[in-house]
């Protein structure tokens, strides 16, 4: 907690206009060392939330095609559930490397890389997860109502997880780089 007595240009030195600390700035007394550490773990936790739910997807996409009724899916629901099935197996992998290769890399040295290659797994990931929601509720939506309300409740499902977990975030990047220039 800042002292009260402090001007606020000292308070709020390293941080954004909204208060926050940026990520690229330390904790006040945070070694290099420290700062990996702590973004590498930061980073574990938010794959280990996004490697549940791709999880659960999965698992229910491989039990699909030995469910009763499966062979009355047309060629278009086949096609989808083969996308989503592909999907969310890639998605599966891109979340569950970084904790692999920590495993593997343990004590080598090479955290720093290894937490931006989980950076940019975790969001090749979430492209992964987005296509294969997206796949399997078009899939639902055509097997259960047909064809065009399958690509309108697809198209929704594609639109809020590429704004929200994808172009949002980038927004907010540009935004804040413009406001430092």
């Amino acid at each position: 907690m800042p002292c009260m007595n402090q001007p606020e240009q000292v308070q709020n030195e390293g941080r954004e206009p909204d208060g926050s600390r940026s990520e690229e700035e330390p904790e006040p007394g945070e070694s290099h060392k420290e700062r990996v550490d702590r973004e590498l773990g930061e980073l574990m936790q938010g794959l280990r939330v996004a490697v549940t739910g791709v999880q659960v997807l999965f698992a229910f996409l491989l039990t699909l095609p030995f469910a009763a009724g499966f062979h009355k899916v047309d060629a278009l629901g086949r096609w989808l559930f083969f996308i989503a099935l592909l999907s969310a197996a890639l998605a599966s992998i891109c979340f569950i490397t970084p904790a692999a290769q920590h495993r593997l890399l343990f004590r080598t040295g090479l955290k720093e890389k290894m937490l931006h290659r989980a950076n940019e797994l975790g969001v090749a990931g979430a492209v992964g997860l987005a296509i294969a929601m997206t796949s399997s509720v078009a899939l639902v939506a055509e097997t259960v109502i047909n064809a065009w309300p399958a690509a309108l409740f697809g198209g929704v499902i594609a639109l809020a997880s590429g704004w929200l977990w994808i172009l949002q975030p980038i927004v907010d990047l540009y935004r804040t780089k413009d406001v430092k220039s």
